[in-house]
């Protein structure tokens, strides 16, 4: 079967096999224009998890209205897409020249690799890991029991590309006949064909009682795993969270040797009890400078504090090992963590935020979530504070930030937070000395439908900071809206303003947008649609 699956992965639009060219070469033909921005690499523009692009020029308040930024042009797709579209700059690809690329993964078990900036389309790869003759498709909805991911299971986290390789890594989730299988892929993104020695399938068994267990150790279920959190990269090993369909199953993180594929790290949230998912709405794991991975975990069993090894409903600093081997380090969990399980009102509903540095002394080093309680739990790197039983006074801060459900992680930009929640506004908290202001100081005149959304920043390094937010609108089309970052009550732009001029395909739930020399790039379903200053 891997022999036949190696031998059918295809790339499309004449590109030349050429395994190992240089991602950042020159080339005959001449280079797009990149304003100094190299890529997008991984979601949320960093490992921190920010949002921040602040090499953005073009792009700025002034720029930003409808007179003068509007939808460009928009790329057919094969599914829907949950991922956050990926770009790289000066791609030299063989026999084709040199652009910016930018890569799209979708529902349908494909990943394409557009120019960035050519309304044509022009579709330099796709790469399908599926193989319907030979009984090889992706996943129905109708499988995992849930409608969380529709119409079908294909890829769902966002990928990650390393750019000094020039690799792009993903995960697909596949049915072959009456078996279901997650591999993780290793593409070139000069030609998306499969490198590193990949594909490998996803698989492990670690000690446990809990749920699905044979009595001695629980088994990672292929079907009832869902890959929803972005992929990481940090030093070397690329790390996968894995979260469950339908809530039946473990929470789990992997790590793989990103030069070889070889598992480095498997870990269980639950390997005793059930559940503790770590979805984080899309949002994906976290990791400091010393190589530290940060996760927030969903209702599911919680003995830790205990002398157990269940950790559903916690921040988690996890230490790397030697060759990417994980253990938790330190915790947070909340004091009311039975009653937020009981209620469904996961704590790893949005994922983590590492902040900059602290100058306070107190606290320098800070993580920032929310969750579905509305509150954002500000949580001190160093000593994360374990279980008290009585309240959260062993953490930073615990501060309302509304009184709907989060599902979205915040972004950062010159000492201020952004976050949205459900049927809520955009809204900024200052950070001073180490601790959020209590209350806002802007928000946005336009509250969103469900789920909220994980806004992004662009900037050109501390000044015409622009926050970019996609509203899921019940499902419609995706409504994309640009908001002053010094001031959210000032809306600079949204795509319903010019009536259907910007009009973009049909909104997927926990979309990230994209900014990127100019443009900013919207996926949805069986569409990507890019938006940029008008000619």
């Amino acid at each position: 079967m891997e022999a036949r699956l190696k031998a059918m992965r295809r790339c499309r639009g004449g590109v030349i096999a050429l395994l190992g060219a240089a991602v950042l070469a020159g080339s005959a033909a001449q280079a797009p224009p990149s304003n100094g921005f190299s890529g997008t690499f991984s979601q949320r523009n960093d490992i921190a998890r920010t949002g921040q692009n602040l090499q953005e020029f073009a792009l700025t308040p002034a720029t930003v209205n409808p007179a003068q930024f509007g939808q460009l042009f928009s790329c057919a797709v094969d599914g829907f897409v949950y991922a956050q579209p990926l770009y790289v700059s000066n791609v030299a690809l063989p026999g084709q020249g040199t652009h910016n690329a930018v890569f799209v993964a979708t529902e349908h078990g494909s990943v394409y690799a557009f120019d960035a900036d050519d309304a044509t389309c022009v579709q330099l790869w796709m790469t399908s890991f599926i193989d319907p003759n030979n009984g090889i498709t992706t996943v129905p909805s109708a499988d995992v029991l849930t409608d969380n991911i529709v119409p079908e299971v294909g890829i769902t986290g966002t990928p990650v590309i390393d750019s000094l390789t020039g690799t792009l890594y993903v995960v697909a989730a596949t049915k072959e006949s009456t078996t279901y299988v997650q591999r993780l892929h290793a593409l070139a993104i000069t030609t998306g064909l499969e490198t590193m020695g990949g594909p490998v399938v996803i698989q492990a068994s670690v000690p446990g009682t809990g749920q699905e267990s044979d009595g001695v150790n629980v088994a990672f279920n292929p079907l009832r795993s869902l890959q929803r959190a972005a992929l990481l990269l940090s030093q070397g090993v690329v790390y996968i969270a894995f979260a469950s369909n339908g809530d039946s199953d473990h929470g789990w993180l992997f790590g793989y040797d990103a030069a070889t594929l070889q598992q480095v790290a498997a870990l269980s949230a639950t390997p005793n009890g059930s559940l503790g998912g770590i979805w984080q709405s899309g949002g994906g794991p976290a990791a400091d400078a010393t190589g530290n991975l940060y996760v927030v975990t969903g209702n599911g069993t919680f003995d830790l504090n205990m002398g157990g090894v269940d950790v559903g409903d916690s921040f988690l600093r996890l230490s790397t090992a030697a060759g990417g081997g994980l253990t938790v380090a330190d915790y947070f969990t909340p004091f009311n963590q039975a009653d937020l399980a009981a209620g469904d009102l996961d704590l790893g509903s949005g994922g983590p935020l590492l902040l900059p540095d602290q100058a306070d002394g107190v606290h320098p080093h800070l993580v920032l979530a929310g969750a579905k309680d509305g509150n954002g739990y500000l949580v001190d790197r160093d000593q994360m504070g374990g279980f008290n039983a009585t309240d959260n006074s062993q953490i930073v801060q615990t501060i309302p930030i509304s009184d709907f459900e989060i599902f979205c992680t915040p972004a950062f930009w010159q000492n201020t937070i952004y976050s949205l929640a459900v049927t809520d506004v955009l809204k900024a908290f200052s950070l001073s000395g180490g601790l959020l202001a209590t209350t806002p100081t802007s928000r946005a005149p336009t509250p969103f439908s469900f789920p909220g959304a994980s806004p992004v920043i662009s900037a050109n390094g501390t000044t015409n900071g622009i926050v970019w937010a996609l509203d899921y609108n019940q499902g419609g089309p995706a409504v994309l809206h640009a908001y002053d970052a010094t001031d959210v009550s000032v809306e600079l732009y949204n795509s319903t303003q010019v009536g259907s001029r910007d009009q973009a395909g049909p909104a997927v739930k926990f979309s990230v947008p994209t900014v990127a020399n100019g443009k900013v790039y919207v996926a949805g379903q069986y569409q990507l649609t890019v938006f940029g200053l008008l000619p």
